[in-house]
C-alpha cells in the first residue's frame, strides 16, 4: 500500500489552516532552493531558518508585503581577484527568491545573519476585535474577552 508525505504540503504558509496550505501548494511552488526550516519556538512565535552558505549580509534583501515574506539572494559577481576554478563546486550560490504566504495575525519581528543561517522571527499577533468575547444574555453583565489560554495556578 501506498503512503501519501504531507509534508511539502505544509511547506510555505504560516498561520493558516491546511487547507489553504493545499491550494498554495497546488501552484507549483516546489524548488528546494535554498533549503529551509519553519519551526514554533513558543506558544504563537515561529522562526524560518534559511541556510545560505556563501552569502553575504549585503547580498541578502527580506521584505514583507501585502502579508508576503520575500527573501530574495542576490549572488555578487566575483571580482577578477575571486576568480578560482573549481574542481568541484557542491556549495550552490545562486540567485533565488523565496516567498512565504503569511496570515493576517502573523508579524515579521526580525531577522538575523550568522553563520551561512538567516533566522527571521514571525509571532502571532491577534487584535483584540478578533479574540473571543463572552458576551451577556438579556445585558446583564458586561461583554468580557476570553482568556483563550487557562490561567496556569501558583505552585
Amino acid at each position: 500500500m501506498r503512503t501519501l508525505d504531507f509534508a511539502p504540503l505544509l511547506r510555505s504558509s504560516i498561520g493558516f489552516e491546511n487547507l489553504n496550505r493545499l491550494v498554495d501548494f497546488a501552484r507549483g511552488d516546489t524548488d528546494s532552493y535554498p533549503p529551509y526550516n519553519i519551526e514554533k519556538t513558543g506558544d504563537g512565535v515561529y522562526r524560518i531558518q534559511m541556510a545560505l552558505a556563501g552569502f553575504t549580509r549585503e547580498e541578502i534583501d527580506v521584505t514583507v508585503q501585502d502579508n508576503v515574506l520575500i527573501i530574495i539572494g542576490r549572488a555578487a559577481e566575483p571580482s577578477d581577484a575571486d576568480k578560482r576554478e573549481f574542481l568541484h563546486r557542491g556549495i550552490a550560490k545562486r540567485a533565488f527568491e523565496r516567498r512565504f504566504q503569511l496570515a493576517d495575525t502573523i508579524k515579521v519581528t526580525s531577522a538575523g545573519y550568522e553563520n551561512g543561517l538567516l533566522n527571521v522571527e514571525l509571532v502571532r499577533e491577534i487584535p483584540e476585535h478578533k479574540k473571543p468575547r463572552r458576551i451577556a444574555i438579556d445585558g446583564f453583565e458586561t461583554p468580557t474577552v476570553i482568556d483563550a489560554e487557562p490561567a496556569q495556578a501558583a505552585a
